[in-house]
């Protein structure tokens, strides 16, 4: 086939009027579980406390009829813990001009920006919480940081070689110690949810990065692979993604988080874990100084384990 000459083609023509889309796709995920499942708590300090407690171990307790009381029952002290609130903040400046002009996709740059910053400080907030950060009081050069879960679960763990869990009394300011990565097992995810079980917590979500969500749904066993459905009394084996992992101590949902770190997996009861605000999100316009508009978010937020001891982690877990 051949053009017939002289025919006018899209090449050459001048004022063709462009097809933008009035859509805007981002798929960068937005979705925090961490933050979703567990609850929220008003603070009034950048420095919060908060008291934990238990009862003595069970034993035999028989005595005579009659018996009188010579001694008394020794009293333990609560166990007073700590932790810091953390800043966060984005910040916005778009000129005056920018914010006026017909735009695709939005129609206030001002506006999509801001909603936009808001997605990111709660990304922000799932990822300090759950990566190892360690509570620092901070100074005029240093930045006050909040304890991740990292460093306040220093019991109820299963770690590579030459791992070591956090040690601290009442500040969660001490870093964990990563070991030697291996393959994460079902044997593994067992040994962690008995300790938690064991030490009174109840195992409620696995949540793990996607590399490990998958080795879970490969996870063999009739009390780990088998679930009744609507109460009946046939098993149905779970196919493909395992949303629910049938534990010896109870049901654990298994839910992946992107923000977390693939070497480990956290089995978590979302009961005893609180984000605090001391300062709600905040839209705050800054001094204008020219022509432009200058926006900052901010928060001022903490994270407060209520009992170290409700939770696991099966910790260095291979990453690929």
């Amino acid at each position: 086939m051949a053009i017939v000459s002289n025919t006018f083609l899209t090449y050459s023509a001048k004022g063709i009027r462009e097809d933008l889309s009035n859509v805007i796709t981002n798929i960068a995920p937005e979705e925090t579980p961490y933050m979703s499942n567990i609850g929220r708590e008003n603070v009034s300090n950048s420095l919060y406390e908060w008291q934990t407690d238990t009862l003595a171990a069970a034993a035999a307790n028989a005595q005579l009829e009659g018996d009188d009381v010579a001694s008394f029952d020794s009293v333990t002290a609560t166990v007073r813990l700590q932790n810091y609130a953390q800043i966060s903040r984005k910040t916005i400046i778009l000129s005056a001009t920018e914010e006026v002009v017909n735009k695709a996709g939005r129609r206030s740059e001002l506006a999509y920006q801001i909603a936009k910053r808001g997605a990111e400080i709660k990304r922000d907030q799932e990822f300090s919480m759950l990566n190892g950060a360690i509570a620092a009081a901070g100074d005029s050069t240093t930045a006050r940081t909040t304890a991740s879960l990292g460093a306040f679960v220093k019991t109820n763990t299963d770690k590579g070689s030459g791992g070591a869990d956090p040690s601290y009394t009442t500040l969660p300011n001490s870093a964990r110690t990563d070991g030697t990565v291996r393959t994460f097992t079902e044997t593994i995810l067992k040994n962690v949810i008995q300790k938690v079980w064991t030490a009174g917590g109840t195992p409620k979500i696995l949540m793990c990065g996607p590399v490990n969500k998958q080795r879970v749904s490969g996870f063999s066993g009739i009390a780990s692979s088998r679930f009744n459905i609507d109460g009946g009394a046939k098993p149905a084996t779970l196919v493909g993604a395992v949303d629910i992992y049938v534990s010896d101590f109870g049901n654990v949902q298994v839910i992946a988080n992107r923000f977390q770190r693939e070497r480990d997996a956290w089995v978590i009861d979302p009961d005893y874990a609180k984000m605090t605000v001391l300062r709600p999100y905040a839209q705050v316009e800054l001094a204008k100084t020219g022509d432009a508009e200058k926006r900052m978010l901010i928060a001022e937020w903490g994270h407060k384990v209520t009992a170290e001891n409700a939770h696991g982690l099966a910790a260095d877990l291979v990453t690929s």
